[in-house]
């Protein structure tokens, strides 16, 4: 694509690994991605939603306001394993606090993924079925334009597996490629993952109606 049809969108996330692996699915499509400007000093914004969808919706509904006029993404994610009901769930990010549902900071990925395996011990491998769920939210100006959702099929391991990661991208392995989300490169992430699904809906969107 020529220059001119170069598009910026900016992330609320000060996340490296995330940041990464949508900067990568974005480059087909004539589309920078960057974090908000000072996107560290701006008020946190709590993520107390029930759904994913909410929290993303939340998020970038209340960053849009720091960057007036620009398209600005978020998304809220996590892990739903089945033999656990569902869980982590929304709290994936704060699943090793005490009190996951109240806890306002995430826990160390190396906690979450912890708690995780002991919280499995007893299941059978072929009972560890689980998925990762995206949702990305986009908006302008306080008001949220769309949201996408992806998500991804996979088993968890009993043992961790890869460095490319983050999360619970060591545990979490597809059997479509024979990896863990961690052994993963950047494109094989974007093209595999629930993040690199969702991203790609909004890309297809933002090319349809930011042309």
């Amino acid at each position: 694509m020529g220059t001119k049809m170069q598009r910026s969108v900016l992330v609320a996330t000060s996340n490296a690994g995330k940041l990464r692996d949508l900067a990568g699915a974005a480059v087909p499509y004539g589309i920078t991605i960057a974090s908000i400007p000072n996107f560290s000093s701006l008020p946190q914004v709590i993520e107390d939603g029930n759904t994913f969808e909410e929290n993303a919706r939340k998020k970038t509904e209340a960053y849009s306001l720091a960057v007036p006029g620009a398209l600005v993404l978020a998304d809220d994610s996590g892990l739903e394993i089945d033999a656990l009901g569902g869980a982590p769930g929304v709290h994936s990010a704060r699943y090793a606090a005490d009190d996951p549902h109240a806890a306002e900071c995430n826990t160390e990925d190396e906690a979450n993924n912890a708690r995780v395996l002991r919280e499995l011990a007893s299941v059978a491998a072929e009972k560890r079925t689980a998925r990762f769920v995206c949702v990305l939210a986009v908006a302008r100006d306080g008001q949220t334009l769309r949201t996408f959702r992806g998500t991804a099929e996979g088993i968890l391991l009993d043992a961790p597996r890869g460095q490319n990661g983050f999360g619970y991208d060591p545990l979490f392995y597809f059997p479509q490629i024979g990896k863990t989300f961690a052994e993963l490169s950047a494109e094989e992430k974007a093209l595999y993952s629930h993040r690199g699904a969702a991203f790609r809906t909004f890309l297809e969107w933002c090319r349809a109606n930011y042309p």
